[in-house]
């Protein structure tokens, strides 16, 4: 696929680490966030459809006290 086609590329995306995982951004080239020992799917699909502040700040508390 080229930078033309019509699937646009997602701007967070969950990458796999030595201990969990954490979230990049595509767009400024660094990660976003803390370590996570489970995946978290809901909070990086959030985070690509521009959620309000409340909904993301619910999700990065629950997936923040389940690493602990």
């Amino acid at each position: 696929m080229t930078e033309g086609d019509a699937v646009s590329r997602r701007r967070y995306v969950a990458r796999g680490v030595p201990g969990g995982y954490r979230i990049w951004d595509n767009r400024s080239r660094r990660w976003w966030g803390d370590l996570y020992e489970l995946c978290p799917d809901e909070l990086v699909a959030a985070l690509n459809t521009g959620v309000d502040h409340p909904t993301l700040t619910a999700l990065l508390k629950r997936h923040r006290a389940a690493k602990r």
